[in-house]
């Protein structure tokens, strides 16, 4: 093992003046002086860390699971060749677990006045800014008994994104969008419908949709047919209170939450809504207002990237105060939280008047699928009295959802894997029966 610079020299000193005060070490220090001074001859020749030049460049962002790739650019301007092993120090959370040593160290040789480039690939497993701040740099001599050691500070930072896993159920969505967006127009007006077109009769038609001064001007029987209205406004709340930092299958709450939002504001904004953003548990962590539709998705997905679970309760007066100075027209509020008895009773109930008074109010949460689990098990007594706790929390839930509909609540309560497109679902029933 290599000794680093003033490791080294200690040693060696250390050796050498025991060997004068101890004359029974004399021998020894015969047969190990050659190889002390091998060790400070090595310490002398090896290329000077204090003089190297670092730059970086490469990726900034990246989607949870997708790789990264950071760029160091090593000078060294000295006139010894240097012989170097690098580490490129990222937090823990930047590779998958037990990869971080392979993956963050570099071995590399570099001639005087020459420079090169090495690349760290990085595979984030959290949301959020990676940040590395310094290089630690260990220089070898020659004969690789002893090194020089230095740290170089080379800030960068790569934000992590949301993975947006739910993006492969958007063709689907674009679909049925479609049929709804004028290739087949609804028949009866509601209150987010727009007039699209007139065509003949055809018996079963509603006859309030008949349009009788068409009809008198032509031979057969005209019926009106509506399409759902476009540049509706949207806005969705997160919900980033201590009940959105459970862990329901693989991943938090809330990074559910954000991926069916990601869906959501995908799809709104094809279809020509305005879709808005709020992050909020005590204070308002983010918001996106006012953005085109090519910008929705990027403005979200930025957004949201940062944001962690605050393990305090939500500030529900406020969040539904803060709500509505964003939605001040008749709005489609879509709030992603929990449905626990607690929390809702005490928290968003005595709000609700406050909200549907002018708007359209949808709550979606996520469901555990462990509790639907325990509450199939009957394996045995323990499994039993788990099947008993199961059911117990599902029929809460289940009352707590009750509730909200009777407040005139829309709700959708969702395993995580069906979250995304039960909430587009929900948004297109909407839309299709003119209710937005």
């Amino acid at each position: 093992m290599a000794l680093t610079g003033r490791t080294a020299l200690c040693a060696a000193l250390g050796a050498i003046l025991v060997g004068l005060l101890l004359p029974s070490w004399a021998g020894v220090l015969a047969v190990e002086l050659p190889l002390l001074v091998a060790i400070l001859s090595d310490l002398a020749l090896a290329a000077p860390v204090n003089q190297l030049q670092f730059t970086r460049s490469g990726d900034t962002s990246v989607r949870l699971g997708e790789h990264a790739y950071v760029n160091v650019r090593v000078a060294n301007p000295s006139r010894r060749s240097s012989r170097l092993q690098l580490r490129d120090a990222w937090p823990p959370s930047s590779w998958p677990e037990g990869t971080s040593e392979a993956a963050s160290r570099h071995r590399l040789r570099i001639a005087p006045g020459e420079q090169t480039v090495l690349t760290t690939a990085l595979r984030p497993t959290r949301r959020g800014d990676r940040r590395s701040e310094r290089i630690t740099v260990r220089s070898y001599g020659p004969l690789g008994l002893a090194a020089r050691q230095g740290s170089h500070s080379a800030p960068w930072t790569v934000r992590v994104l949301p993975a947006f896993d739910s993006r492969k159920h958007l063709p689907a969505k674009l679909a049925r969008l479609r049929e709804l967006d004028g290739r087949t127009s609804i028949l009866t007006r509601g209150e987010g419908t727009e007039f699209d077109s007139l065509r003949d009769y055809i018996p079963g038609d509603d006859t309030r949709s008949i349009d009788w001064r068409a009809t008198a001007r032509q031979s057969a029987v005209a019926v009106r047919t509506w399409r759902p209205e476009r540049d509706r406004h949207i806005l969705v709340v997160l919900d980033t209170g201590r009940t959105s930092a459970g862990r329901v299958g693989d991943a938090p709450r809330l990074d559910t939450a954000m991926d069916a939002a990601l869906l959501l504001a995908t799809l709104a904004a094809r279809a020509g809504d305005r879709i808005d953003l709020l992050v909020y548990d005590r204070a308002p962590r983010a918001t996106v207002k006012g953005r085109a539709a090519h910008e929705v998705l990027p403005a979200f997905v930025s957004a949201m990237a940062p944001v962690e679970p605050a393990l305090v309760e939500s500030d529900t007066r406020g969040l539904a105060s803060t709500a509505l100075r964003m939605a001040r027209h008749q709005s489609l509020l879509i709030l992603l939280t929990g449905l626990d008895a607690s929390p809702v009773e005490n928290g968003l109930v005595p709000v609700l008047p406050l909200l549907t008074q002018r708007h359209t109010v949808l709550v979606a949460s996520i469901a555990d699928p462990r509790i639907a689990e325990m509450a199939a098990a009957r394996g045995d007594v323990d499994a039993v009295y788990d099947a008993a706790a199961a059911s117990r929390t599902q029929l809460e839930r289940k009352q707590t959802a009750d509730r909200l509909r009777r407040h005139g609540v829309l709700v959708v309560d969702a395993l995580p894997s069906e979250l995304a497109p039960a909430l587009a679902d929900a948004y297109l029933r909407l839309k299709s029966t003119g209710r937005l």
